[in-house]
């Protein structure tokens, strides 16, 4: 167990596993529940390390495999760590980049995702040329990204030593993500190499550094069980879900309904990988998920989609966005949501953030980066504070019951 980390629990609910907690770092605290906002090559996309600041953003969670290609871990290790490359003094995480053998593999080449597919609802394309990514038992070997030809190899003891060059305070251990697309039977091997890839992770780690185990087994409950009491025997720092997550979100909340009761007395905070959406962080949340890391409200802000609450129409059907490219908010005066005070929001309407997009000006990413990430980090706020008062289930009903 790292010296420089501990977790405590300070108020649970009592319908569901919900709870409010504290993860004490060597860098400062943060409170959760709590989503963490990602920083895939030590940055935000759009934002300045101003910006960041003036959020109050508590995490941050960087990728080892872009920061290990670019500008490289040990480059990073002789400014001073991660924390002064990213001008960035609180918590940072960092994945182990185990998640790249499935997004540079099977996800490259047939477009899956955690859950399920991309639109279309099937693979879109099955071309074993696309794979930049190479599976054995000691390790995977990519190609980069950045030049499309060098080769390079992580294993648990590579991904130990990136992590700990790179000085985060929370790390993961070397595993494999999955795709929703593999069987059982690969789902099965492939759980049992990242259990062996996780113990060498326990051996090789830095003990300075807090070290996640991760839990696999897919959508099949014997595997998932299996899995889930592997990594609660082991003497990791902290508890993530991993892996494929099933075919729908029902079957992502009945993956987490098989492994909560097992962890029921354990006091090691626990994180979910790479899920974001609003209603996911509720249901999450319910089944006794402490932290969240996802790219969701930074890409799609990029992209036109921003937050809005049930007090401005936001829905499950909507995905709680608008979709501010649409020619109906050209002469729109209303705030982009009625109920946020971030500052794009405090200085702009959505005619104004329509223009913007419209011109294609820089600073639209940056103006609707600012509103979606605090939009979540204010939620999340909320969501601390309702389980605190007793009323989690009543919030959750606010912005998931009544609006389905």
């Amino acid at each position: 167990m790292s010296p420089q980390f501990s977790f405590e629990v300070m108020a649970q609910d009592k319908s569901s596993r919900a709870r409010i907690g504290i993860i004490y770092t060597a860098h400062g605290n943060i409170e959760t529940p709590y989503l963490i906002p990602v920083a895939t090559r030590g940055h935000i996309v759009a934002l300045s390390t101003e910006d960041i600041e003036k959020l109050n953003i508590q995490a941050l969670l960087a990728n080892t495999y872009h920061l290990h290609l670019k500008p490289g871990d040990k480059k990073i290790k002789s400014l001073g760590g991660i924390h002064n490359f990213m001008k960035f003094q609180k918590p940072i995480f960092t994945d182990s980049g185990g998640f790249q053998a499935f997004s540079l593999g099977l996800g490259r080449q047939t477009n899956a995702r955690k859950i399920g597919f991309l639109p279309g609802e099937k693979p879109l394309k099955q071309n074993a040329d696309e794979s930049y990514a190479k599976i054995t038992e000691e390790g995977i070997y990519f190609i980069s990204t950045y030049d499309d030809k060098s080769e390079h190899f992580i294993g648990p003891e590579e991904s130990m030593k990136i992590q700990s060059n790179l000085g985060a305070d929370i790390i993961m251990a070397f595993d494999e993500c999955t795709s929703a697309g593999s069987d059982k039977k690969y789902i099965e091997k492939s759980m049992e190499r990242s259990h062996r890839w996780e113990l060498e992770s326990l051996k090789f780690r830095n003990p300075q550094q807090a070290l996640y185990g991760i839990i696999h087994g897919g959508w099949f409950k014997p595997l998932r069980i299996k899995s889930a009491q592997f990594v609660k025997s082991q003497n990791f720092d902290g508890i993530a879900r991993g892996g494929s997550l099933g075919q729908t979100k029902k079957e992502m909340h009945e993956i987490l309904d098989w492994i909560a009761p097992l962890l029921d007395g354990d006091l090691r905070p626990r994180h979910m990988l790479g899920i974001g959406w609003i209603d996911d962080i509720f249901e999450c949340v319910e089944r006794g998920i402490d932290t969240f890391d996802c790219v969701e409200m930074t890409r799609i802000a990029r992209h036109g989609d921003l937050y809005i609450s049930p007090a401005s129409q936001g829905s499950i059907k909507n995905k709680f966005q608008l979709d501010i490219k649409k020619s109906k908010y050209k002469t729109d005066k209303n705030k982009i949501d009625k109920n946020c005070s971030c500052s794009t929001c405090e200085s702009y309407n959505r005619s104004d953030i329509h223009k913007l997009i419209k011109q294609k000006s820089p600073e639209y990413a940056r103006l609707a980066t600012i509103h979606n990430v605090y939009f979540i980090l204010n939620l999340m706020r909320q969501i601390r504070e309702s389980i605190k008062l007793g009323e989690f289930e009543e919030l959750k009903k606010h912005w998931l019951g009544s609006l389905k």
